[in-house]
This record gives C-alpha cells, structure tokens and sequence, in this order.
C-alpha cells in the first residue's frame, strides 16, 4: 500500500484553507494590505524546508517518513527543532492564511498540525528511537519537537 506524504497533505491543507476562505471565511482577522505579512513566514517556511531537505541530502539519509533513517541529525534547523520540514509546512500555511485575512483558513492550521503529529511524528520519532537509543534520547532532551 502506498502511502500519502506530508506535502501532499500540505496541498490538501492549501485547497482547505482557499475553499474555507471563498465558500466560509467567517470574520476578516488580516485587513489589506497587512495580509502581506504574511509573506514572511511563507518564506521563512519554504527556506526552512530547502534548507532542512538539503541536509538529509548532505547525509545521505532518507527523507520519506517510515524509511529507515542512516544519520540523526541534530545540527543546523535539526538543532533548533526535531521536525523542521514539518514546521516548515505550517509556517507555508500560517503565511497563506495571513494573506487571506480570513479567520476559517487557521483552523486549518490547527488540525494539519495535530494530523502531521498523529500520522507522521509519533512514529518516526518511534523509528528514531529504535534506530539511535542513547543518542536519541539526549537530542529529545535539549531539542524541541516543534519549536
């Protein structure tokens, strides 16, 4: 069985928040031109992902959830939190629900967050504590799971 990846949730979690914001955007949070803003963590969210994608590259590991990873990373934007491409994801999606101003796209924020921890963080950080043990267990210690 193949299964669905983050980004493709991410697409998914877009499309929401773009209908949500047409067909119920319940009240305007972000007035023009202030939806701009939102460019920031848009970005912010797009490096964060190159930059932690390149990084699984460098060490050769896998980027796939429920692949065996080959290296613990913990320097770099793995320093500052566990799972940057997932923060990276909801920074894209804060952004866009910024520029849309309207409150109904958030929510969507909310529950992509809870979705990516319940089908994707919980068991990798399973995996990793399988695969490193000791190694695993200090990362956690000092290193936040979100941020």
């Amino acid at each position: 069985m193949k299964r669905i990846l983050p980004p493709t949730y991410l697409l998914l979690a877009i499309a929401a928040m773009v209908g949500l914001h047409f067909l119920l955007p319940g009240a305007k949070l972000v007035a023009w031109p202030w939806g701009l803003l939102g460019i920031a963590p848009f970005t912010a969210g797009v490096v964060v992902d190159m930059i932690a994608d390149r990084a699984f590259k460098i060490h050769g590991t896998t980027v796939k959830p429920f692949e065996e990873s080959s290296a613990l990373l913990t320097d770099g934007v793995y320093g500052f939190t566990r799972h940057p491409m997932y923060l990276g994801f909801v920074l894209i999606l804060l952004g866009i629900a910024v520029f849309m101003g309207s409150a109904t796209p958030f929510a969507v924020i909310a529950a992509f967050a809870v979705l990516m921890d319940v089908v994707f963080i919980r068991a990798e950080e399973r995996m990793m504590e399988a695969k490193f043990g000791e190694r695993w267990a200090t990362y956690t210690s000092r290193t936040r799971r979100w941020m």
